[in-house]
């Protein structure tokens, strides 16, 4: 029962609001300018701003012609556009599409 109650006695980590705005990050992945609300995590911008560079990077070795980037991951929309290396990230929300409404 010890084990029960340790594993629900934990507190339940607070949801953290989805985010709206967008940042830019030069070639080596520093962000240079954010418009986004300081109670968003500085290191999921840096998390994200490091897998963006990376694909773009990664599309470029295999000469693949890439200079934007959409990722939609439920509600969230990650749209990021190349810019000599660096890139800028637009994050924003959307309402997901019910299989009725979609084209």
């Amino acid at each position: 029962m010890e084990f029960l109650k340790n594993l629900f006695s934990k507190p339940a980590t607070p949801l953290m609001r989805l985010p709206s705005g967008s940042f830019t990050l030069d070639r080596d992945g520093r962000v240079l300018v954010a418009t986004l609300p300081s109670s968003f995590p500085s290191e999921l911008v840096a998390q994200i701003g490091r897998g963006v560079l990376e694909t773009f990077r990664e599309a470029q070795a295999a000469q693949l012609p890439l200079s934007e980037l959409i990722i939609r991951y439920g509600s969230l929309k990650i749209s990021a556009i190349e810019m000599r290396g660096g890139a800028i990230v637009f994050l924003s929300t959307q309402m997901p599409i019910s299989p009725s409404r979609q084209p």
